[in-house]
């Protein structure tokens, strides 16, 4: 009975010790006062680089009347690109098909069936113009040759590094501005960063009167304008009270 007594008292100073070590590990697993805050930094540069879409529609009585017209266009277009300075690897086809011409009945309740009175024959063309004062004219000379579809237009840059290296500054600058004038303004101080994370949006276009190229009196006038590069991140700092 005593051995059984001196057991107990045992287990209760063991558990009592327990617990009176375990409050101060409770209090260190909380974490510390934070806050989290949101910054924008974005930069503008003037496009290096044009994207264009051309293609040639051709349509004939038979898919190969077709597909010869849309080829003797297509290889001009081609052709004359290459003389324009646009090197193969900024040429690419991005579509092509050939398909029938349908006629369908004047009215819904004929009984007759749609006819093919020809073929269509489409070649799309991707160009990228890395020489920015030649897009008008080509445009101009690609619709001489040939190309009667297309023409959709996106402005970019080779190489937009140092552009979004900016942005990133100008918007880590402006978390940590918006930080302190947070923590100011509830009179405690800003303490260390425990994360950033980063979200980079494509450019927009933004037009400019400035941007009018100057081009040849029978180009295509074109407006470059200018290419935004906005970075936005998310960062938490430690609150030091």
């Amino acid at each position: 009975m005593k051995c059984n007594s001196q057991y107990l008292i045992i287990m209760a100073a063991a558990v009592s010790a327990s617990l009176w070590t375990s409050k101060p590990a409770l209090a260190d697993d909380r974490p510390p006062p934070q806050i989290a805050v949101i910054g924008e930094g974005e930069t503008a540069i003037a496009p290096d680089m044009a994207v264009i879409g051309l293609a040639v529609a051709s349509e004939e009585k038979t898919a190969r009347a077709a597909l010869d017209a849309n080829n003797e266009a297509m290889a001009a277009v081609l052709a004359s690109l290459r003389e324009m300075g646009i090197a193969d690897k900024d040429l690419q086809t991005s579509n092509f098909s050939i398909a029938p011409v349908y006629v369908y009945p004047k009215r819904k309740s004929e009984e007759q069936k749609p006819k093919i009175v020809g073929y269509r024959v489409n070649n799309a063309l991707t160009v990228r113009v890395r020489d920015l004062a030649k897009l008008g004219a080509i445009i101009d000379r690609s619709v001489t040759l040939g190309v009667n579809q297309g023409g959709n237009i996106s402005f970019t840059n080779d190489d937009p590094s140092a552009a979004i290296a900016e942005a990133r500054k100008n918007a880590v600058a402006d978390a940590m501005a918006r930080a302190r004038t947070l923590t100011e303004a509830a009179g405690i101080g800003l303490g260390n960063i425990l994360t950033i994370s980063e979200n980079s949006f494509s450019p927009r276009p933004m037009p400019m009167a400035r941007a009018e190229m100057r081009m040849a009196a029978d180009a295509v006038p074109v407006a470059t304008g200018e290419n935004t590069y906005r970075v936005q991140v998310n960062m938490t700092f430690e609150l030091d009270q």
